[in-house]
């Protein structure tokens, strides 16, 4: 099957901070790939980056970009080498595509492929558009019953089920989760999904709090008012946690985090501090035979996250705070910059 149409609507960052809905050509496809109509996509913190200040570390914005990598949508066309999907399957999409051959790939680490193309990550197009061209083996089929947006949030949701892997996070682990951004809560909801019953979060906005508690978390911090060490030490009777998971970034609580794990525990970091060396206590560290762990995206995610979530009564669309069409881009990013204490996921719908 062919798309009739040659042209499509996208959002480019043309330069940091000019954003123009405009008509771009609808993308060809090479034999093993399949043509999505994008029916959802969220705006995550790295959009954001770009759109704002042109680069994230070494990947820089240097010619127009289309960004966007948090989607789910129906398949449009196929490829003549795609024989697993059909045109109308409904799927979400995985935005890093590997290139299967080198030994990260080979050994089933395939996010850490140095040849990796990911999307909306210069030069690179994302999917803030109507269509986007991915190759097959990255689209996963979604039951009916699991809405656009759900399909959109497991990108999200992969980087906390991946988390969950690499600490080896078992059902009667403490879990504590700092930051209660929407990595923070898709990091709860993996918990939850990984069978946890106790997870703790700690964030200085309410919002975010509350929003965690709706998610299933079991108890929350304000570090502004309360002492999270002295909190962790309450609600594990002075043992500390099993696991932290670190989505924040902020150096003073990455800094902090050995003070809140109990002896061989472990702590995942997932938020990306603005300096990139942070000090830490090495000997509370080594004391304690603490793990400490990286997390970069995910690895094999997707058809394990789509069956937890069938199986499971956790809404984690409640985590969508705002709607906006593609023409509405901008004031999208307006909201996503300028109003982070009461916005959480923002979606975009360009179909």
């Amino acid at each position: 099957m062919r798309i009739d149409m040659p042209m499509m609507k996208a959002a480019v960052l043309e330069s940091p901070g000019h954003m123009k809905v405009k008509e771009v050509p609808v993308p060809s496809l090479k034999p093993d790939e399949a043509l999505v109509k994008v029916m959802c996509i969220g705006i995550c913190g790295s959009d954001v980056h770009y759109y704002e200040h042109g680069k994230i570390g070494r990947y820089e914005v240097k010619e127009p970009l289309i960004l966007g990598h948090e989607l789910a949508g129906v398949v449009a066309e196929v490829g003549e080498a795609v024989k697993h999907l059909r045109v109308g399957d409904r799927v979400a999409v995985e935005p890093g595509v590997a290139c299967g051959r080198c030994e990260y790939c080979k050994g089933g680490r395939y996010n850490l492929c140095p040849d990796v193309v990911f999307m909306a990550t210069p030069p690179i197009n994302g999917a803030w558009a109507e269509y986007a061209a991915i190759r097959s083996d990255f689209l996963f089929p979604i039951p009916d019953e699991m809405s656009f947006e759900e399909g959109a949030l497991l990108e999200p949701l992969s980087v906390g089920f991946h988390a969950m892997h690499r600490a080896g996070v078992q059902p009667h682990d403490r879990v504590l989760v700092t930051g209660l951004g929407p990595i923070g809560q898709m990091a709860v909801v993996a918990a939850r999904l990984f069978g946890v019953t106790e997870v703790y979060g700690s964030d200085v906005v309410e919002y975010r709090r509350d929003l965690a508690k709706s998610m299933g978390i079991t108890d929350v911090c304000d570090p502004m008012t309360a002492s999270l060490q002295h909190q962790v030490s309450a609600w594990t009777e002075g043992k500390g946690v099993d696991v932290l998971i670190e989505t924040s970034g902020n150096a003073g609580v990455i800094t902090a985090s050995t003070a809140h794990i109990k002896r061989g525990g472990k702590i995942v970091f997932i938020g990306l501090p603005a300096a990139a060396s942070v000090g830490m206590n090495v000997n509370e560290i080594i004391d304690g035979e603490l793990d400490v762990l990286g997390v970069f995206r995910y690895a094999n995610t997707y058809p394990a996250a789509i069956r937890a979530l069938r199986s499971s009564k956790v809404r984690i669309e409640d985590t969508i705070t705002h709607k906006y069409k593609l023409d509405d881009i901008q004031e999208a990013l307006d909201v996503s910059i300028h109003h982070k204490n009461s916005s959480m996921k923002i979606m975009i719908y360009p179909n």
